[in-house]
């Protein structure tokens, strides 16, 4: 087992994953989110799709056991093993125009969205290709009535952590949540690590 890296907060990366490595996302101190995108290594034009995996699934939060499809139906990753089980895939990586519309911030970080489009990058990815994120141990709560919902606290504790397995060659990008509301008003980092599946 390798030792784990760590994304500073309000930071990304970018990694190539191989088809059968393991990825784990762990959320070292607790309550800290963390945006998760995925491409088929050898077409950037894949990536993964909230809507078909959430179609799919027939549900909203997924957990172990379920895969992660790309925008051609395609699995690309799957969840294996999950401490936490409550994930967000439905809200965008937050961005400039995040923390001036919703937090009215006249000199915003450039969030998620810019942490990924910066890591993403060297890879040839451009950020209009950049997809709606799985948000790793983020807490998205919706009212079944009216379908209104607030992010509250993550319920991830120190440790915890959601690891997937590769089904093609990825590349991926990963950070460390740059908005407040998602990470209990705080600023945290996250670690990730690789392994060989098995």
């Amino acid at each position: 087992m390798t030792a784990p890296t760590t994304i500073p907060p309000r930071s990304g990366t970018a990694f190539r994953l191989a088809e059968g490595q393991v990825l784990t996302v762990i959320d070292p101190q607790g309550e800290q989110v963390s945006d998760l995108v995925a491409f088929n290594a050898h077409d950037l034009g894949e990536a993964i799709s909230s809507g078909r995996s959430l179609d799919y699934a027939s549900k909203l939060y997924l957990t172990a056991g379920d895969p992660i499809y790309s925008n051609r139906s395609n699995v690309m990753l799957r969840i294996v093993e999950d401490t936490v089980g409550r994930h967000d895939f439905l809200l965008t990586p937050c961005s400039k125009e995040t923390f001036k519309i919703i937090y009215n911030d006249e000199n915003p970080h450039h969030g998620c969205f810019g942490n990924l489009e910066i890591a993403l990058a060297p890879f040839g990815i451009g950020p209009d290709s950049i997809p709606v994120a799985f948000n790793c141990f983020m807490n998205v709560v919706i009212a079944p009535a009216t379908g209104a919902f607030t992010v509250e606290a993550p319920l991830s504790r120190a440790g915890d952590f959601v690891k997937f397995r590769a089904e093609m060659d990825l590349i991926i990008g990963l950070t460390a949540c740059s908005a407040l509301q998602s990470n209990n008003y705080a600023f945290k980092p996250i670690d990730y690590r690789v392994d060989r599946a098995g």
